[in-house]
């Protein structure tokens, strides 16, 4: 038998299916798996089954067989050795020799009248060990049939590889000799104990306790007796189970590249195209480099901390500002100046403008394609960096920008960092920027459809089943109009759902694509003070490579790439930085009054702020876990990034929708729901962003294509009265919330434990003139609340070396004056309302709050001038809707009781009686 092992299938197999040559197996050291081959070989296979009841057969599966196959061949070649160094197996043969001669001999014949060899390989018995010889008359030359025949019975007996069973099977299988065979095979296995000597990583170790555990059959059969219908999973079980057994790194990589090719094939593919939602990516890469490196904040500028942006889908506003002032508002600079004021009454400081730049023709037309007459090219699929013609162009921006300077407002713009449309300049330009191969990856990909290319360079194609549906390709076709060349892009691609078909992926190993997109970046900065970069969390390193270069085990988020893999060393040879990390530091150099904003998701969030410089980021636990009422889970995050770095907190972009997510009005509704959230979002440290319509109470969601909105819907006057109310004014005084310095959480005491569902915080400086700190209550939930507040959640100290403390809430509060020390408190928004506390009393017996269902009260601190001592006072009774300090002090003629929105027939009362 030669030195090379060989996937065996049935030569009846063979001549069926009209099955190429390929010589899977091992190459010296190292396994190699050509991908290639098992894709040809699951072709013709599902192709000859075509109108029959047997299961098609995909790549993965062939993959799978044979990577199992390979590595237990090495596995036995490893452990399964004598004392004196002869093979088991061979060992084995010529004892079942002796006990039957002729038995090995006569059953290799058998074996090798069935399977042979694949075309070109040598068959098992010819011609250096044919059954005729020496070694076949007294079994020493039949160790590897007996190895073969025992593999290929396990294949043909495991679940997970039942599309393939008909490869193995023959009418001899049930014989007498093929389980003779079988049995001797399985004997000498099971003699093989694994002593710790047996490692090949030199880890030692005792090997399994039991009857059957410790020995080389046990390990062999180990993946399929706990995965029996997973393929996958034995491929898994076998890499993490062998590994330390076998010599070389090769033949896991076998195992895991396998498990990728499965798992690339299970995503499956079909439908339209679209950017799904941001699901967890696997879980050791959420958990790895979250932020837990050492600190690396890049200094905001004064401005900075106060921005409250708001996001306008560009082409949608400009319909609906026509229809609101009865005139044509199409163009940047046709953008009523009462707007914009409008926008600073609204409580914004920041205006970001989704879509001015200049868009691909390609997704035009393929949105047309798809039964879309009234949409544009996608918003994410861009030409080129210039502002779009049709809103004016450079000139109308610049005239946009210059009056809403005038009333307060910067603009803020989108750039997509990791790809462009399918027919950008880049693509036309520089086709070797972008990820490509120079053939499809998959065999069934046609690209006969319409050239959707404007420029006469090139010609642009995509798969055929986008058109109906039935696929949504991974790659493109770019044909080169005056040589012929064709390659094949990929599309932009996440690897949470399906490809982005109307894009072009940028290849980051490149050191020429990351400094043009750091070029681009400071042009679009020339334009924009604030700049949102799209999916940012894609060009993380640790994403690169798991998306598009992916490392044994790791591949599958993006089908076909798990071929490509590169290996760690290269991968940081090629890319020895983190892209964000270079640009963040360029540009403090070049455009320090920029504030960068990452859209980036997968538990990220803390290393794109803490370490890689980011000014801010999304935070989108906040929507998803607010609007589902999670408030213990949400309140752990904040205590968490407490604990850890409180910093972290202030660098979130908050947010109760964006343009991924449905309206905030489909999510929380436009009732007290919402207002209670809403101030959240405007008094907890962060960015505060609200979507496009949320003020109004549109219920809309603004595809990235429309052009106008699709609903005819008009403002609700009543939700923005109360936005202007209870919301703009706080949206005003930023500078009170923004910062987590002073930020101290609380949980609230109830008689049943804490309640979970209020929200307990104060922060310094305080949001008016004289006013030492403010002091947030709200209740998300739809049941009332009420107890008492006294020591923070601990926090990481900066000034003690980042030392875990705690503070009371009257130091929370700036009642630092000592035994008498006074605060008066004042309602910042909506019904008027104060009330005095004592230090000396809140630090006895606490804060007492109450809170009605989504209930929100924003308070401001001030000190007491110097007075008549309070004297001491029970705390009053508990009234719905108030907020009670224990012991407050109606020696001052104030009774707490009487304030917020409940408390007014009971202040009129009062009133009188004084009179």
């Amino acid at each position: 038998m030669s030195g090379t092992r060989h996937l065996h299938v049935t030569r009846a197999a063979r001549r069926r299916y009209r099955l190429p040559e390929a010589a899977f197996g091992l190459s010296g050291r190292v396994g190699e798996l050509d991908l290639a081959d098992a894709a040809a070989w699951a072709a013709r296979i599902t192709a000859g089954r075509r109108g029959s009841e047997l299961p098609a057969v995909t790549p993965g599966t062939v993959a799978g067989a044979v990577a199992l196959h390979e590595a237990a061949h090495a596995l036995i070649a490893r452990l399964a050795v004598t004392a004196t160094g002869e093979p088991t197996l061979t060992a084995a043969a010529r004892a079942w020799h002796e006990a039957e001669p002729g038995a090995p001999g006569a059953f290799w014949a058998r074996f090798d009248a069935v399977f042979g060899a694949a075309a070109g390989v040598p068959d098992v018995g010819a011609p250096e060990a044919a059954a005729s010889d020496a070694g076949a008359r007294t079994g020493e030359g039949a160790g590897p049939v007996l190895e073969e025949a025992w593999l290929v019975a396990r294949a043909r007996r495991n679940a997970a590889l039942r599309a393939l069973h008909e490869l193995f099977e023959h009418d001899e299988a049930a014989g007498g000799a093929w389980e003779t065979a079988r049995g001797v095979a399985e004997r000498a296995l099971a003699a093989v104990r694994l002593t710790p000597e047996a490692r090949a990583d030199g880890a030692g170790g005792r090997p399994p306790d039991g009857a059957d555990e410790g020995t080389l059959l046990w390990l062999l059969t180990l993946p399929e007796r706990l995965e029996p219908t997973s393929l996958v999973g034995q491929l898994k079980l076998a890499a993490e189970a062998w590994r330390p057994y076998l010599a070389g790194a090769g033949d896991v990589t076998l195992l895991l590249r396998a498990a990728d090719l499965l798992r690339e094939e299970a995503k499956g593919g079909g439908g339209s195209p679209g950017k799904p939602g941001p699901p967890p990516p696997p879980r050791p890469l959420a958990l790895a480099g979250a932020g837990r490196g050492p600190a690396n904040f890049t200094p905001d500028r004064s401005w900075m901390p106060n921005v409250a942006l708001v996001a306008k889908s560009t082409y949608v506003w400009l319909a609906q500002l026509s229809a609101r002032y009865g005139r044509r508002v199409r163009r940047l600079d046709e953008v009523p100046s009462e707007a914009l004021t409008e926008l600073r009454e609204d409580g914004f400081n920041a205006l970001w403008l989704i879509g001015v730049w200049e868009r691909s023709r390609a997704s035009l037309a393929l949105k047309r394609a798809r039964g879309q007459p009234d949409a544009g090219a996608s918003a994410y699929s861009l030409h080129d960096y210039e502002v779009a013609a049709d809103l004016g162009g450079r000139p109308a921006l610049d005239d946009l920008a210059r009056r809403a300077g005038a009333v307060g407002l910067r603009l803020a713009s989108d750039m997509v960092p990791n790809h462009t449309g399918l027919d950008s300049r880049w693509v036309v330009e520089h086709p070797d920027w972008f990820l490509q191969l120079p053939e499809p990856p998959f065999e069934g990909y046609t690209f006969t459809g319409p050239n959707l290319a404007s420029d006469p360079r090139v010609e642009v194609r995509v798969e055929d089943g986008y058109y109906d549906g039935s696929d949504a390709a991974v790659v493109f076709e770019r044909v080169d109009a005056a040589t012929g060349e064709k390659r094949y892009l990929y599309h932009g691609n996440d690897g949470t759902l399906m490809p982005w078909n109307d894009t072009a992926q940028l290849d980051y190993l490149r050191e020429d694509v990351r400094a043009a997109v750091k070029a681009t970046i400071e042009h679009v900065a020339r334009s924009f003070p604030i700049i949102r970069f799209d999916a940012a969390m894609t060009l993380a390193r640790r994403h690169v490579q798991r998306l598009w270069h992916p490392l044994p085990g790791e591949g599958g988020a993006v089908p076909s790439r798990t071929r490509f893999g590169v290996d760690a060393d290269e991968f940081e040879r090629r890319m020895p930085r983190e892209f964000w990390r270079e640009l963040v530091d360029e540009m403090t150099r070049v455009a320090p009054d920029t504030l960068l904003l990452a859209e980036a998701f997968w538990l990220m969030e803390g290393y794109f702020v803490r370490e890689l410089g980011m000014h801010r980021v999304y935070n989108s636990a906040f929507m998803h876990m607010l609007m589902r009422e999670d408030n213990a889970g949400y309140r752990r995050l904040l205590k968490t990034l407490l604990a850890f770095d409180p910093r972290v907190l202030q660098r979130f972009v908050n947010f109760m929708s964006n343009p991924d997510e449905e309206s905030a009005r489909e999510q929380f509704g436009a009732g007290d729901k919402y207002f209670a959230v809403a101030t959240l979002l405007a008094t907890l440290p962060g960015l505060p962003m609200f979507g496009h319509g949320q003020v109004e109470g549109l219920s809309e969601k603004y595809g990235m294509e429309y052009l106008t909105p699709r609903l005819d819907e008009a403002p609700d006057e009543a939700a923005v009265r109360r936005h202007r109310r209870e919301v703009a004014p706080l949206l005003a005084e930023r500078a009170a919330f923004a910062g987590a310095e002073s930020f101290r959480l609380f949980d609230l005491l109830g008689a049943g434990g804490v309640e979970e569902a209020a929200y307990v915080y104060t922060n310094r400086p305080g949001p008016r003139g004289g006013a030492t700190a403010s002091l947030v209550a709200v209740n998300n939930s739809p049941h009332p609340v009420a107890g008492v507040v006294r020591m923070s959640a601990p926090f990481a100290d900066p000034l003690r070396g980042g030392e875990l403390r705690s503070e009371p809430v009257w130091e929370a509060l700036g009642l630092r004056g000592g035994a008498d020390g006074a605060a008066r408190l004042t309602r910042a928004v909506g019904a008027e309302g104060h009330r005095l506390l004592s230090a000396s009393e809140v630090s006895a017996a606490g804060l007492r709050l109450e809170l009605g269902p989504y209930e929100g009260q924003v308070w401001t601190v001030t000190k007491e001038t110097a007075g008549p001592a309070l004297p001491p006072s029970a705390a009053p009774a508990p009234v719905e809707g108030t907020v009670v300090a224990a012991g407050a002090a109606r020696g001052r003629g104030y009774d707490p009781r009487l304030a917020g929105d409940r408390g007014a027939s009971r202040r009129r009362a009062a009133r009188r009686r004084r009179r």
